[in-house]
């Protein structure tokens, strides 16, 4: 399964700032997706280790989609803030 990682467009950044917002200290621990995320990264470092040992990283600025299904292990370098929506 593969996590999407890109700069957002104009319209990705606007649709984003009117969803919740999610923020986490540094940590890690792991996390299964029952659907579709999509987020757009406002501030923080990540690293997630895919339970088939893929890495990905992202930052401040990423637009960030998981697919349905994904498992797992979310590590907060830097404290992460994040506009996010499911479905």
């Amino acid at each position: 399964m593969k996590i999407l990682v890109k700069k957002p467009n104009e319209k990705e950044k606007k649709e984003m700032e009117s969803c919740s917002i999610w923020e986490k200290e540094i940590s890690e621990f792991p996390w299964e997706y029952d659907e579709k995320e999509t987020c757009f990264i406002i501030d923080g470092k990540v690293e997630i280790t895919a339970n088939d040992g893929k890495k990905v990283s992202f930052k401040a600025g990423d637009y960030v989609v998981f697919p349905k299904g994904l498992k797992c292990t979310w590590k907060i370098i830097q404290p992460v803030k994040k506009y996010y929506k499911f479905g």
